[in-house]
Order: C-alpha cells, then structure tokens, then sequence
C-alpha cells in the first residue's frame, strides 16, 4: 500500500492514534476540528434545499455522466480572472459529489497564491499541499477528514513563493497521477488560480483529465475570456459553469437562479 493510500485509509476510518498493529500515526487528521459552517456561499451545506444547491447537483449530476465511461476523475476548476466564483463552485461541486452513494472525493486546493477552500469549509491547519511540496512530510499530514460525506481535503498551505515552480514539479504530477489511478470510484477537484494572471493553472491543466471553466456575469471582458481558453485550448475542457446570472440574462427558468453549466464546444462559431 502506497503512502498515499494510507494517508487516505487513515482519514476515511477516522482512525485513533495507532494503527492495528500498535504503531503511532500522524495525528494530524485527528486533531483538526472543523467549525460550523456558515459561509452562505457554501450553498450546498447552509441552503441545501435551495434551488441553487440544487442546480449544483444537476451539475455534479451532468459531470459524472460525462466522465463515467472513461471514468475522467480529474478535474480542475479553474477561470480566466480572478473573482469569477472558481473556488465557489469548485467546493460546492465537491460537497455535492461528496453526498453521492457511489462515490468520494479528494478537494485540492492548490491556488497557493489565494488560497479560501479552508474558509469556507471552516477548517483550521498546520501543513498543507505547499508544505507537502517543498518539504520532505507525509502525505497523511496535509489530507484531512473533512466530516462531510465522503470528502477529504487538502489545503494549500502558507504561502510560498516560488508556487509556480512548486506545482509544475514533478512530485506534485506524481501526486495526481497516483490519485488517479489508485482511486477508480474517486473524484479528484482541484481548484486552481486563474489562467491569465499566473502561469499554474496552464501546468495543472496538463496534468488532468478535464477542465470547468467558471465564467461570472458582467465581469471578464469576452477578450479575456477568449484568451484564457485559447492558452488551454489543448486540454480537454469539459463545460462551462456561468456563474452569477441576473435574472434577465436568459430566457428560460433555469437560469433564475444565478448559475448554469454548459457543455464546451471548441469548434462553435460565434
């Protein structure tokens, strides 16, 4: 069993602080303790019942069926600017896969310039993904328990400066790569940085098996967007979420509440 498998067997018995066979873990899971969450952002806990919550679902929903047959488990988050509602949908989106029977996942956060996942799942800690790759540290230090269905987490950590050397590197491909292919009924949700400002997202983008891309109404410029997508137009973009939509912008119910997810068509003309 790898470490990695380990760290992950660890946070999903909620395991004391020994092992079968009497040796002392790392306890670092056991002493995190989540706060209540009261972020409203964070639909899907503090409003599940609303019809938000439940377009996330659809979305969750839709992904899956999409990524089912080749079972494309990794997936990055990620938009074109800053303040597009990336990581707001990237946690909410987990919560929501996190609550399906059939399967679990791992939420990354590795916007280490502008880390907030922590924040909305109320969660305080000491290491995270920054301190996992700079440093030599076990994996079952930096993944933690979150208490929400079959969710773990992995922070990004404090604040480094060289991130965009930290996750171009080949550990942290090694990372993805052993998620990937240990964890089959496993979703892997990344939230990155955003494309333009900073060079990470376009690295993480090739480490993947797919891309959400998060538009905010009224805020990038149509250029910007464009240009994003063209400099990760050789990854496979699986749709796009159009995040809040006034109620005027389309014409159809659906989109009243302030969120929409599209499939990504590359070869649609304008």
């Amino acid at each position: 069993m790898s470490e990695i498998e380990k760290a992950l067997d660890i946070a999903g018995k909620l395991m004391a602080n020994t092992t079968e066979d009497g040796r002392k873990k790392l306890k670092i899971i056991n002493r995190i303790e989540r706060k209540e969450i009261v972020n409203p952002c964070l639909v899907t806990i503090t409003d599940p019942h609303s019809a938000i919550a439940e377009e996330y679902r659809r979305f969750k929903s839709i992904l899956i069926r999409e990524t089912k047959t080749d079972f494309h488990n990794t997936i990055m988050i990620t938009s074109a600017i800053d303040n597009e509602g990336k990581s707001n949908t990237s946690v909410n989106l987990a919560v929501s896969i996190a609550h399906d029977i059939d399967h679990s996942v791992i939420l990354v956060d590795a916007d280490l310039r502008k880390p907030t996942l922590h924040k909305y799942l109320g969660i305080e800690y000491k290491y995270g993904l920054s301190e996992y790759l700079s440093r030599d540290i076990d994996i079952s230090d930096i993944i933690i328990k979150t208490g929400i269905g079959n969710l773990v987490f992995i922070p990004a950590g404090n604040q480094v400066e060289n991130p965009v050397e930290l996750l171009s590197s080949q550990k942290m491909q090694s990372l993805i790569k052993e998620f990937k292919q240990k964890y089959m009924d496993r979703y892997i949700i990344i939230d990155t940085p955003p494309i333009l400002p900073f060079a990470e997202g376009i690295t993480i983008a090739s480490y993947v098996d797919g891309i959400v891309f998060v538009i905010r109404e009224a805020h990038a410029q149509k250029k910007t967007i464009e240009e994003a997508l063209h400099m990760i137009k050789a990854s496979n973009i699986l749709g796009v979420v159009y995040n809040d939509a006034s109620a005027g912008s389309f014409h159809t119910p659906y989109y009243r509440y302030g969120y929409k997810y599209t499939g990504y068509n590359r070869d649609a003309k304008e």
